[in-house]
């Protein structure tokens, strides 16, 4: 049976010229909940590439092969570079306390380049049953002066655990960022039960060889709630224009909206600018003044180039 009906869908895997699309709705054919998807070719999408969460229109949906055609492209919110994922909502970085040590600095870069994709970013502390009470406190009192809620896991007790899949569930998209071995694959393997067998069944859709490299997907973990699986990635490439920079620190941004200071400059960057009012005393000044010094150094150069 084939319906020429037009249905929303998102894409939650791509792969060669291929998609896998959820129906947005899923009430619409019952347990069907998937159809395997390729691009009509007399459409030309502006040079545009679908991506894994891009929201697509699927017509000649043939309900026994479960395979359909996508039509048309819905407008993205926005678009991760590497990995390249579309329409992100939260983004959880995650580091651990110990093995690898807690290395500050590459917290803040982390915390930065999310915060830079305007979207909400949450802190994930792992490995924290290796680690005193005393310190875990510590920690948590020093990324709320950050402006971050950090969640402190151990996975030895599911209590936080549960706490987050919960809150995950409440999110339409959300990605997990860190460095190697924070324990990021052991998070997504306790949210996605045998997520390394989860490219099975492809294959004989698309009657292919079985190939065991997992690339980005979307896996659904609640009615409309989806966590991105991203092997092998750590952290978006920080790009950020040096006027934007102030605004992603939560310090600064609430000096200059909830306490209104004034600075004589409206465009201060908060280094040595003259009739500069911001108070300086906050932990992360010194990540921040780097930045703007790193990404002043930049635009000289690509100036010159």
């Amino acid at each position: 049976m084939i319906t020429d009906s037009k249905f929303s869908g998102l894409v939650t895997k791509k792969f060669n010229e291929f998609f896998l699309v959820d129906l947005k709705y899923k009430e619409n054919f019952g347990n069907i909940e998937r159809f395997l998807c390729k691009v009509r070719k007399s459409i030309n999408f502006k040079d545009q590439f679908i991506y894994v969460g891009d929201e697509v229109v699927i017509e000649n949906i043939d309900l026994k092969s479960k395979r359909a055609v996508i039509t048309s492209l819905k407008k993205r919110k926005n678009l991760l570079v590497r990995p390249s994922v579309a329409n992100i909502s939260n983004i959880y970085i995650i580091f651990s306390v110990v093995e690898p040590e807690l290395n500050l600095s590459q917290v803040n870069r982390f915390l930065i380049s999310a915060e830079s994709m305007g979207v909400e970013v949450s802190l994930v502390l792992t490995k924290c049953d290796l680690i005193s009470d005393k310190r875990r406190s510590f920690l948590i009192d020093k990324f709320e002066k950050w402006g971050y809620q950090a969640i402190t896991l151990n996975l030895e007790k599911s209590n936080n655990f549960n706490k987050l899949l919960a809150e995950l569930k409440e999110k339409e998209c959300s990605i997990f960022m860190g460095p190697s071995g924070v324990g990021k694959t052991t998070l997504l393997n306790m949210i996605i039960p045998g997520l390394q067998n989860s490219t099975a069944s492809v294959s004989n859709k698309i009657k292919r060889g079985k190939n065991t490299t997992r690339n980005v997907e979307l896996f659904s973990i609640a009615n409309q709630s989806y966590i991105v699986d991203t092997p092998g990635f750590n952290m978006q490439p920080l790009e950020v224009d040096i006027r934007v920079l102030p605004n992603l620190y939560s310090e600064i941004y609430k000096q200059v909206i909830d306490e209104e200071i004034k600075c004589k400059f409206r465009n201060c960057l908060h280094l040595n600018d003259e009739g500069c009012n911001l108070n300086k005393s906050f932990e992360r000044y010194s990540f921040y003044k780097e930045m703007i010094e790193s990404s002043k150094s930049h635009y000289c150069q690509n100036q010159e180039d």
